[in-house]
């Protein structure tokens, strides 16, 4: 199954007085079937750029904007998919050797009554 990936932008920071945003919050997320992995980060610009106003903005914007402004998409993608890797396959494993699952069985009669 191919990995699927989603960028979103979960908040913006804005000058009230004038609409500029400074601050986006976002997401990548990758999938790959039972396995997820995402990453947060913000970006921020300086005060005048960039220039569309909150109230105009779109998602797409905002997005290209944080690519345009250091976000590296090929890499946080990659990051993803390595983390998705190794969820498939753990190198590290936990638990505690001597804590086995207790296991309790009764026999069920064909009435459906316990024995």
């Amino acid at each position: 199954m191919a990995i699927e990936y989603k960028w979103t932008i979960t908040q913006v920071d804005f000058l009230t007085a004038d609409g500029d945003i400074t601050t986006a919050h976002w997401t990548a997320t990758a999938v790959d079937g039972e396995y997820t992995a995402s990453i947060y980060s913000t970006c921020s610009w300086p005060e005048g750029s960039p220039i569309i106003p909150y109230a105009n903005v779109t998602q797409a914007d905002v997005l290209d904007w944080c690519w345009t402004s250091g976000v590296d998409k090929d890499a946080t993608e990659q990051a993803l998919a390595e983390n998705i890797e190794a969820q498939k396959k753990p190198i590290v494993s936990h638990g505690l050797p001597w804590a086995k699952a207790t296991v309790t069985t009764e026999a069920v009669e064909a009435d459906g009554s316990a024995e």
